[in-house]
């Protein structure tokens, strides 16, 4: 509200002291009127009330009446008497003060009318320029346009080419080495009701390439229920960061909320939520890849799982009001009924299975790809060399086979290799000609990438005293533990000691105890007459008992002086009693003693049903005590 002047103050707050006082203060009060009205408005009013000739008048009196008909607006206001002159001056400053005051905060609510109706104008003025803009358009400007421009450069700039998009298989049989999980992947996708699956191994086997080649197969069947649109979703289970508050979940979907994130402007105007699909709805329909899933948070895991069940994803916000009418019908449905999430979940895990959620297990099959053998190596890498037209002769071969032990690392040595011929060769392939690729390539890029051979050969066809071999896993890679013993006379009898390996483990620790006391019963020795040392070559850690077989032979062999064959490979727990006990991961251990050039395995009796498919060109031999076991290695 606006304050009064000081003048005004002074007026209207003034008292009646003769003629002259009088007059001052009757022009002041016509001064305070005209500046309420205006002067010609003045004039107009007053000749409206028939004050115009009071109001121009010599007379107090007269000009006193002038204003009570102004101030009241009442043409009947008669003169007034002299001695109510005082009391007509105060209620007369009263009224101004009033219509002051109303004038003022007219004043301020017209003010703000005005801005209030201006900056509706310019709104309307932005919507209807962007209508027509839509209606015609040309959205566009300047900038916008060459910044589009440039995006379709660079869109057709290409520098780095991926190999092993270039080299990756085109059809099932172009997969290596995994026969037996691509049918089984097959037979559980390829059905008209299929599962949900795991698939477990090492990386670079092909869990990824089988699954979208099945697929593919899959919706070229009749009795499969996927369209010919069926989508295959991919995503790295390392990368689904979400927020339990649902602000974000890329994988099942979150809703943006007007205030805090903002729904799309129309919708955000009117306060109504958006639901936003993740990626199990545009799965709908067709396959979920999520590789390494095992890596995923335990709470998404569980959401998933609900997702799976109910094969719907709902949504909730506290913003959506179901009996507003400004809530378009898919937002209304998609609170109301949730959105479809109809699909095939492929979860690939590089993790052991007991790491694995137990739910989320209980609801999917599970297939395992095996390591890749030398000879699918040597496969992959002459499918992928035919593909890059270069030349690969078999000693170039088996040497990249020995410092590759995955499909994916083998094809980026031949990648590495061939880049280094190309260069030698100033970037020009020979004319209709594959590129040859050396010996020395291939060592140059061993060399540079700083290689080490995966599984170096470690049989021998010489027997030895105190050395056996024993089997390990790590992930699912098999891998070959050399054990040596050695065995001196204790200086003093009865107070021999033991030294093995302290990085070894605890475990290992209890199969040598373990393996002293069969040792006595077989023997008759008390190893307390000794001083026995025992080492694993290599400072291999041995977090299993499986590896208590291998340490009883060299420690027998050094103990009797008896010599071992060094083409055989053991693995096994060993009892007090002389019994060999079942273990885990018998398949990569099989697999990791081919790859040492291992000849023969023996495995416990009771793991005999696991192995159904043994690798080509190595024995397996079954045993259920330690004798049999002597009787085998043994050198004749």
């Amino acid at each position: 509200m606006n304050r009064l002047t000081k003048d005004q103050r002074t007026v209207l707050g003034g008292r009646f002291d003769g003629d002259e006082a009088l007059r001052r203060q009757i022009a002041a009060l016509f001064g305070l009127l005209a500046s309420i009205y205006g002067s010609e408005r003045l004039v107009l009013k007053a000749g409206k009330l028939g004050a115009l000739q009071e109001m121009r008048s010599d007379q107090s009196t007269e000009r006193i009446s002038a204003l009570q008909k102004l101030v009241y607006e009442d043409p009947t206001i008669a003169s007034p008497e002299e001695e109510d002159i005082p009391r007509i001056i105060e209620e007369i400053q009263d009224e101004l003060a009033d219509l002051l005051a109303r004038k003022s905060v007219e004043e301020t609510i017209e003010k703000r009318i005005a801005e209030k109706m201006q900056e509706k104008h310019e709104e309307y003025v932005r919507d209807i320029r962007s209508q027509v803009l839509k209606e015609n358009g040309t959205v566009e400007n300047a900038q916008t346009l060459r910044k589009y421009a440039e995006l379709e450069k660079h869109e057709h700039q290409k520098v780095a080419r991926s190999v092993l998009q270039h080299v990756r298989p085109s059809s099932l049989k172009e997969i290596v080495g995994q026969d037996s999980a691509v049918r089984s992947l097959l037979a559980k996708l390829a059905s008209p009701y299929p599962q949900h699956i795991l698939l477990y191994g090492p990386p670079g086997t092909g869990k990824t390439t089988a699954a979208r080649l099945v697929l593919e197969h899959a919706k070229g069947l009749p009795s499969t229920p996927y369209a010919k649109d069926a989508s295959f979703v991919e995503v790295d289970g390392t990368t689904l960061r979400w927020d339990p508050r649902e602000v974000t979940n890329p994988l099942l979907g979150s809703v943006h909320d007007p205030i805090y994130q903002g729904a799309r402007r129309d919708l955000a105007e009117g306060g109504v939520p958006e639901p936003k699909l993740g990626l199990v709805s545009e799965a709908h329909g067709g396959l979920l890849f999520i590789d390494e899933i095992g890596e995923m948070d335990p709470l998404l895991q569980s959401k998933l799982l609900k997702v799976l069940e109910d094969k719907r994803v709902s949504f909730d916000s506290s913003y959506y009001d179901p009996a507003d009418p400004q809530v378009p019908k898919y937002i209304k449905q998609l609170f109301e009924k949730g959105a479809p999430a109809d699909f095939v979940l492929i979860g690939a895990t590089t993790r052991d299975p007991e790491d694995i959620s137990p739910a989320l297990r209980s609801r999917c099959a599970e297939i395992y790809f095996e390591p890749l053998s030398a000879d699918s190596i040597r496969r992959i890498i002459k499918q992928a060399a035919r593909r890059l037209r270069v030349k690969v002769e078999p000693a170039v071969l088996e040497l990249m086979t020995e410092y590759a032990m995955e499909g994916r690392k083998a094809v980026g040595l031949l990648a590495d290799a061939f880049g280094l011929a190309l260069y030698e060769n100033e970037g020009k392939r020979p004319a209709r000609k594959f590129l040859q690729l050396e010996e020395r390539h291939v060592k140059q890029a061993i060399q540079s990438n700083r290689l080490i051979p995966h599984a170096p050969s470690r049989s021998s066809e010489e027997p030895e005293i105190g050395k056996s071999f024993g089997l390990g896993v790590l992930g699912y890679m098999g891998s070959v533990l050399e054990i040596e013993a050695m065995v001196f006379p204790a200086r003093e009898k009865g107070k021999g000691t033991i030294r093995f390996n302290e990085a070894a483990g605890s475990m290992a620790r209890d199969s040598v105890f373990n393996a002293a006391s069969v040792i006595r019963k077989l023997t008759g020795r008390d190893l307390g007459d000794y001083d026995l040392h025992i080492n694993v070559v290599g400072g291999a850690r041995v977090d299993g008992p499986s590896a208590g077989l291998a340490m009883l032979l060299a420690m027998v062999s050094a103990l009797e002086e008896w010599p071992l064959r060094q083409d055989v490979a053991v693995t096994g727990e060993v009892s007090l009693q002389g019994k060999i006990k079942s273990i885990g991961g018998i398949y990569e251990k099989i697999y990791g003693a081919k790859q040492a050039g291992m000849k023969t395995v023996i495995v416990p009796g009771e793991n005999a049903r696991e192995i159904a498919d043994p690798p080509a060109n190595i024995e397996i031999v079954t045993a259920d005590s330690v004798e049999q076991v002597l009787a085998y290695v043994r050198a004749k």
